[in-house]
């Protein structure tokens, strides 16, 4: 099971760091692989020069890693501040360029970029933390909380994730280091049960993988075609 933790938040102190470090050490303890990318640390570039059409590859080799760990991944993690109703700018940017057109979705044939285009994503779950100085009430009431849109529909919901859970932590500024201990008790319980889900729904999914594939194995070695019936033909399919 692949999982994916970016993090975008320029203080390394912040709470998102701690609650990234809280879901690594939960993600670790179930034996997972982790792909993890703190976006200012590593200098992510967030400029997209090009339209949606011709953003299908980049020169630049982090985004192609970021693009290939997005499309492999089983359980997808991010962790920001909200910051004017919005993720940070460099997460936006890790957006335009890494949720990209026939990696994070695609039109199929015959559709046009006017119709409605089909997830690709491997993951079936994501979760998404983020802190805030607004007191969640206000959050709802006023400003209608633009975030929770924007990850749940806008970004995983268009790219085929269709779990997505969102905490929003607030407010952040002034809050006692026993308020934040309870926090990471909760993002650690919420990530546990994360991965225990995705690795079940990964599991299920290779052995419908095994299945289609004995199927086919099946079906070749009853093909009377000598071309086909060869045992290092077969093997080669199957590899």
């Amino acid at each position: 099971m692949r999982l994916l933790i970016v993090i975008a938040n320029p203080n390394q102190s912040s709470f998102s760091h701690a609650m990234a470090a809280t879901a690594k050490d939960a993600l670790l303890a179930a034996g997972s692989a982790i792909a993890l990318h703190d976006l200012y640390a590593e200098r992510f570039d967030p400029v997209q020069l090009t339209g949606e059409a011709a953003n299908t590859r980049s020169s630049d080799l982090l985004v192609e890693q970021h693009c290939s760990e997005l499309a492999n991944a089983d359980l997808i993690l991010v962790f920001h501040p909200n910051w004017w109703g919005q993720p940070p700018a460099i997460m936006k940017g890790w957006i335009d360029r890494v949720f990209r057109l026939n990696t994070a979705y695609g039109y199929l044939v015959g559709v046009g970029p006017d119709g409605v285009p089909v997830g690709l994503l491997r993951a079936r779950q994501a979760l998404v933390f983020n802190t805030s100085n607004t007191p969640i009430e206000r959050e709802q009431s006023v400003f209608g909380d633009p975030l929770d849109s924007l990850w749940k529909s806008c970004v995983f919901g268009l790219c085929g994730v269709t779990n997505v859970a969102r905490r929003m932590y607030a407010p952040a500024s002034g809050s006692s280091d026993q308020q934040r201990a309870s926090s990471l008790i909760v993002v650690n319980a919420l990530v546990a049960q994360a991965a225990q889900e995705a690795l079940r729904k990964s599991h299920s999914s290779e052995q419908t993988i095994l299945k289609v594939t004995l199927h086919a194995r099946d079906h070749l070695l009853k093909c009377a075609c000598p071309c086909v019936a060869r045992p290092g033909r077969i093997g080669s399919l199957l590899h």
